[in-house]
């Protein structure tokens, strides 16, 4: 993508894009933390900080509800949204996210483990949902690589895998039936059991991943030359390879620990973010990661407020938005073949 020097350089247009999006997601973290069933009002969040979080009711909603909620829904978003952008540059498929290519379901599978050993937050839970949703996308990619299949080829992998590894969760559920408790809920993505004991192991990975990632995003636009040209540059493909991938599990496996299988957020916000900002991974890693974090944020203060009193989960707004979008880019990109 090309800027006329007269209007706007690529490097000034990608400093205004990093300033909307923090904009976006201040604005969004705030709609976040008023809104709601109990609407607050900024006299209860000062009180609360001067009286203690647990001198008044308004104190507690703000404590206890509203702050993990909000801190969860912007560090998934942000996760979801670079663990696709860099799946996606990895498997040079602009249809691979982690919903989509079995990641997410790795993660959720090892997490319904968890929950049947009786662990429901932590470290622990975070690691057994990374390991699940890594040995997901390695299978993927392996297979991919194994049998030379094309990149319309690596969905449908990607889609096996999801049916068979959600078949392996239903099945533990099944025999297990104390599971399926938080069965529904996990299914769907949802961020209202989300507690400071889950949150906080969960987005000091997010953050510090996402970090590695911004300080390796010369290597990720190497990588997605090609294996050819990666190779002559002087790159161990295979090594950057999984070295990716094993990063973008962790993200997806951190956010489906935190909130369940959240859809279609690695496909949506990498595809807008490439529209306007091109496909540089200096200025994608880092956009993606600020409105990935605002749209989902945003996306979860609708879905308790629109339908008030009444509320639903986040995941069915999400699914209504990316399924279409989804079919969309199929019809359009003729299988998810990479064009910037």
């Amino acid at each position: 993508m090309k800027y006329s020097a007269k209007y706007c350089s690529p490097t000034s247009k990608t400093a205004l894009l990093y300033w909307g999006g923090l904009l976006f997601l201040c604005i969004s973290a705030v709609l976040g933390i008023f809104l709601g069933s109990t609407k607050l009002s900024p006299g209860e969040i000062i009180a609360a900080f001067r009286g203690g979080f647990d001198s008044s009711a308004g104190a507690r909603i703000f404590a206890f509800v509203r702050l993990p909620r909000t801190a969860a829904s912007l560090v998934c978003g942000a996760a979801l949204a670079v663990s696709g952008a860099v799946i996606q540059g990895v498997l040079a498929n602009r249809l691979a996210s982690p919903s989509i290519i079995g990641v997410n379901a790795g993660a959720a599978l090892a997490v319904t483990v968890c929950a049947a050993l009786g662990i429901y937050g932590g470290w622990q839970l975070s690691l057994f949902s990374f390991i699940g949703a890594f040995a997901a996308v390695m299978l993927v990619s392996f297979g991919a690589k194994k049998w030379g299949a094309s990149r319309g080829t690596v969905i449908l992998i990607g889609v096996a895998m999801n049916s068979f590894l959600g078949a392996v969760t239903n099945t533990i559920v099944t025999f297990i039936p104390e599971v399926g408790v938080m069965s529904n809920s996990f299914k769907i993505g949802e961020f209202s059991g989300v507690t400071h004991q889950k949150l906080i192991p969960a987005a000091v990975v997010i953050s510090v991943t996402i970090v590695f990632l911004l300080t390796l995003h010369n290597e990720l636009d190497v990588l997605t030359l090609g294996e050819e040209s990666a190779r002559s540059l002087g790159m161990n493909t295979a090594l950057m390879r999984m070295l990716f991938l094993l990063f973008a599990a962790l993200l997806a496996g951190s956010a489906v620990s935190l909130a369940g299988l959240l859809s279609f957020v690695g496909l949506l916000v990498p595809h807008a973010v490439r529209r306007v900002a091109g496909s540089k991974s200096s200025g994608l890693i880092g956009l993606c990661a600020l409105y990935g974090a605002g749209f989902v944020c945003l996306c979860d203060t609708a879905a308790r407020t629109v339908f008030s009193p009444y509320e639903i989960p986040v995941g069915i707004i999400m699914a209504f938005l990316g399924a279409p979008f989804f079919v969309f880019i199929l019809i359009k990109g003729r299988g998810g073949h990479s064009r910037d």
